[in-house]
């Protein structure tokens, strides 16, 4: 049986390429709001975020996501995304690559 093709995304902090699953994917809507995207398949703009607390702590420090959409980032949410990236990468730890 032939092997499944692993598709490949870029971190915008870092421009690493990583496997889809190792990322986190942030979406702007046609109303620029931003959210997390957890399944991957939301409608509207994405961006990916390596699964790596001191990744989404770049993130918030550059404000990669507000140069990546051209939009002003809360820092509300980039604080929810550190906690949400904390949240999975302490998950990814404990039960493996199983979500």
């Amino acid at each position: 049986m032939k092997p499944r093709k692993i598709p490949m995304r870029k971190d915008i902090v870092t421009g690493e390429m990583f496997p889809k699953n190792d990322l986190i994917r942030v979406v702007k809507n046609n109303e620029d709001e931003i959210s997390i995207d957890p399944t991957g398949k939301a409608n509207g703009r994405g961006a990916y975020i390596g699964l790596d607390v001191k990744i989404a702590k770049e993130a918030f420090k550059k404000h990669t996501l507000d140069k990546a959409f051209g939009i002003a980032v809360s820092d509300e949410f980039y604080e929810e995304l550190i906690a949400y990236v904390d949240h999975q990468q302490a998950r990814k730890e404990l039960f493996g690559d199983a979500k």
